[in-house]
């Protein structure tokens, strides 16, 4: 059967990839050590899986609006309003089905063939073949540890073509752990005025921030950057709700009418009995999120430490979400286990075969240098698995 030019184009997800093969290995029962997951190791909090719960008893089973209901938007913009100081109407928001969808309508609702978009390394793996099905171009802006893994105003200037559409932000960073500081994201619109470029800022990682860092939503830089930016967040990593698939935009009123409309014919709406549970994880006054981002910075500085101790490998210690991010470059071109290191592929396919340890490699993140490893996982794997690598690289 033919298949689609544009399918083929799409390679699979390398940290879905990487997961698979450990949980293959696992199930041959070898003693796999997995910081490949983005997904938190706790567990749903109890309110809000009882506000789902409630939501089915009482036969909220049918359809919704294609955009989410108005009371989930109305809480969504309570929170930006609250949280971020953005002033959002409930018409400015779409409810998407987690916010790696959300990217994807964004992007289809502002994008035309031949548009291109500014991307900035290291970038998520998703953000390329989005914008790959978009039938636009990626403009890769490369950065450096020198940089702190972040482009400049400068580098930003030069970029900006006739031919530019959009600039992708994601603060703080998957796979590198940094944030830009207010002053940093301010400098970076400053560049965008005047211009025609928006701005897609991912925000899924804004709650989970450690040490002094500070996190900014770009749109409440100023009204300029207010009305180019598209805001993405949602509720997969701070509420421990991966799976739940709920994640939101919120922007000028067209393209989140335009992303709606799209939306009724692709998916037709989120989950109905889902979304009373959004709005309690919302409004929540538990605490629950704190606890969680407490114990991922404990991780964060446990495991950067431990990478540091390892010859060869430098990680700066994380400013956000729940990855390290190490260079491990110097040990390019050595030969372990019979396997020669040329690239980060090597190196993680390696580590896996023979040492048991499941990371994700930095090409696919556009950062050939680096490996990821999430630290959503307990301080005993944490120990364990860095010992490993400790070995194995020895």
């Amino acid at each position: 059967m033919k298949v689609s030019q544009r399918a083929q184009a799409v390679p699979p997800s390398a940290t879905i990839a990487v997961t698979n093969r450990a949980k293959e290995m696992k199930a041959q029962g070898l003693d796999v050590l997995g910081f490949a997951a983005g997904e938190p190791d706790f567990d749903t909090p109890d309110f809000i899986k009882e506000a789902a719960i409630d939501a089915l008893e009482k036969g909220q089973t049918k359809y919704t609006p294609a955009a989410g209901t108005p009371e989930l938007r109305k809480a969504i913009a309570e929170k930006l309003k609250n949280e971020n100081g953005l002033d959002y109407k409930f018409n400015q928001i779409v409810v998407n089905l987690g916010a790696k969808h959300s990217v994807f309508m964004s992007m289809q609702a502002v994008l035309d063939p031949g548009d291109e978009v500014l991307l900035p390394t290291p970038y998520w793996v998703t953000y390329p073949e989005t914008i790959k099905l978009a039938q636009a171009k990626a403009v890769i802006l490369e950065t450096s540890a020198e940089t702190g893994y972040k482009i400049t105003p400068a580098q930003l200037k030069a970029a900006i073509t006739d031919k530019t559409a959009l600039l992708v932000l994601n603060s703080p960073n998957n796979p590198g752990g940094f944030c830009y500081s207010p002053d940093e994201l301010k400098a970076l619109a400053k560049v965008l005025e005047g211009t025609k470029v928006m701005v897609i800022s991912d925000e899924i990682y804004e709650r989970l921030v450690y040490g002094d860092n500070t996190f900014l939503s770009f749109a409440a830089i100023s009204e300029d950057a207010y009305n180019r930016t598209l805001t993405i967040n949602g509720l997969s990593k701070s509420f421990s709700m991966t799976g739940w698939r709920l994640g939101y935009t919120a922007g000028p009123v067209d393209v989140i009418k335009a992303m709606s409309q799209m939306q009724d014919h692709m998916t037709q709406n989120p989950v109905s009995f889902t979304q009373p549970a959004a709005i309690a994880a919302l409004k929540d006054t538990t605490g629950a999120v704190e606890k969680m981002r407490v114990e991922f910075e404990k991780r964060g500085v446990f495991m950067a430490e431990k990478l540091n101790a390892i010859d060869g490998v430098q990680c700066a210690a994380p400013q956000g979400a729940f990855y390290c991010f190490p260079d491990v470059s110097a040990h390019y071109g050595r030969t372990i286990g019979g396997v020669t290191l040329t690239n980060s592929m090597d190196f993680a396919a390696a580590l896996l075969e023979q040492a048991l340890v499941a990371v994700v490699p930095g090409d696919p993140f556009g950062s050939p240098k680096n490996i990821r490893l999430s630290f959503a996982c307990s301080m005993q794997q944490i120990e364990k698995g860095i010992a490993r690598i400790h070995e194995w690289l020895k």
